[in-house]
């Protein structure tokens, strides 16, 4: 793919953009009926839904005009913001949600609610890339910079899980686990994590309430037999039904039974049973493939990454969405327990969809840095996105890691990112082979 430089660029923006407007969609088709119950319009849901999704475009386009070592500046002023948030949070008067759905984790802003845990996963990230980026693996057991990133790391997860929002706190510790992991730390500390992971799992399991039904039904589910359908197990059951009437081809756009109250959280939560439901398999098929999509190209731009930081940032911001969207699937088609966490860029919800949407505006920038797009911008000028949306140039590489710094996961590629390491201005593009731009 050498003669298209700037294909991970495209291809990231496309997943991105295809996602979001399907997400819209969906929505808008799921929420109508419950818009209603909560005393709106049939398409109050939607419009509200529309309206961040604006935000969050808007971020992801003010993210794409950041050249990337900003965003490595304030690294640490983002992540002292989100312990104030997790903080703020869970001052009573301020945080709301126990009462609705158990968990206090939203500031209430007007009518706009502000989940700060969406906010701690990609501070997390961004400053994981930062402090575990071209640094000496010195010394051993709690001076390495793994433990004092994983303590940082433990902080906010604690704040997380005093909200009672277990899912959140799962799918942060996965962000961290996959920035420790791309760093290079080592297997042992994964497998100890893993442990841990399981040890916690059986706990739950065992302690009862609201959390251990979950995991009784899972187990259910994996053998096809609902023991409570009326009541524990109504939602996954429900969940079921609608993907079984979608069957290949689905019922139509906007024919959903089951978001006439029969299924909760259908536009949120279970929203992938819905696209099953109204679009069919394909439907469902054609999500994944898209997150298959960003998932490959966002790897691929961290092999292609102009330094080591932004390496890290690329793999853990898109492992984290991918992770996300492989977890709220799973437990909709029953693979996995229910957890609450959302499906990113489709769900419905205001701070998911701006906090998302500019992790992917951070990953496309990165995308737009590699040193081949740099080079074939420079001889021959910005993609149509590019001059239609007043994004600059993109300026090469002028900062080479620190001697002696440890090779990551992520750093198998010795091509472009090595050459722009050397201090490299740019990378030679070969004379008569005009790239394509998208």
């Amino acid at each position: 793919m050498d003669g298209r430089p700037l294909l991970d660029y495209f291809m990231i923006r496309l997943a991105v953009f295809a996602l979001t407007g399907l997400g819209l969609v969906m929505v808008m088709s799921s929420s109508m009926t419950w818009s209603i119950i909560e005393g709106s319009s049939v398409w109050g849901s939607a419009a509200r839904q529309t309206a961040m999704v604006g935000g969050g475009l808007v971020m992801m386009w003010a993210c794409l005009k950041i050249p990337p070592v900003a965003v490595r500046k304030v690294a640490w002023w983002v992540v002292g913001l989100a312990v104030v948030l997790l903080v703020a949070v869970l001052i009573p008067g301020i945080g709301t949600g126990r009462a609705e759905v158990g968990s206090q984790s939203w500031i209430a802003l007007g009518p706009l609610r502000l989940q700060p845990s969406e906010v701690a996963k990609v501070a997390i990230a961004i400053v994981g890339a930062d402090f575990l980026a071209n640094r000496r693996i010195q010394g051993s057991g709690l001076r390495t910079p793994y433990t004092v990133y994983a303590a940082v790391a433990t902080v906010l997860l604690i704040l997380i899980m005093a909200e009672g929002d277990l899912g959140m706190a799962v799918s942060f510790a996965i962000v961290v686990g996959f920035a420790l992991f791309f760093a290079g730390v080592h297997r042992t500390w994964i497998a100890a994590a893993v442990v841990i992971g399981f040890v916690g799992m059986l706990w739950v399991l065992v302690g009862g309430g609201f959390r251990s039904y979950r995991f009784h039904v899972y187990f259910d589910a994996l053998i096809g037999h609902f023991d409570d359908t009326r009541d524990k197990a109504f939602q996954s059951y429900q969940g079921f039904l609608s993907l079984a009437d979608g069957s290949l081809t689905g019922v139509g756009l906007g024919q959903s039974r089951a978001k006439w109250f029969y299924l909760p959280e259908a536009h949120n939560d279970f929203i992938f049973a819905i696209i099953g439901e109204e679009l069919g398999l394909w439907g469902g098929v054609i999500v994944i493939a898209l997150f298959g999509v960003l998932g490959f190209f966002g790897l691929r731009t961290a092999l292609r990454a102009q330094d080591r930081y932004q390496s890290l940032l690329a793999a853990t911001l898109t492992a984290a969405v991918i992770s996300q969207a492989f977890i709220n699937i799973g437990y909709v088609v029953g693979l996995l327990p229910v957890t609450g966490i959302q499906l990113p860029m489709i769900s419905a919800g205001g701070t998911s969809a701006i906090i998302t949407l500019t992790s992917m505006g951070l990953l496309a920038n990165i995308a737009r840095h590699e040193p081949e797009a740099v080079s074939a911008m420079q001889s021959y000028g910005r993609p149509l996105f590019d001059r239609l949306f007043l994004i600059a140039e993109p300026s090469p590489a002028t900062e080479a890691p620190a001697a002696g710094a440890r090779a990551s996961r992520i750093d198998a590629s010795p091509s472009a990112p090595q050459r722009a390491a050397r201090g490299a201005t740019s990378v030679p593009y070969p004379p008569g082979r005009r790239p394509r731009h998208y």
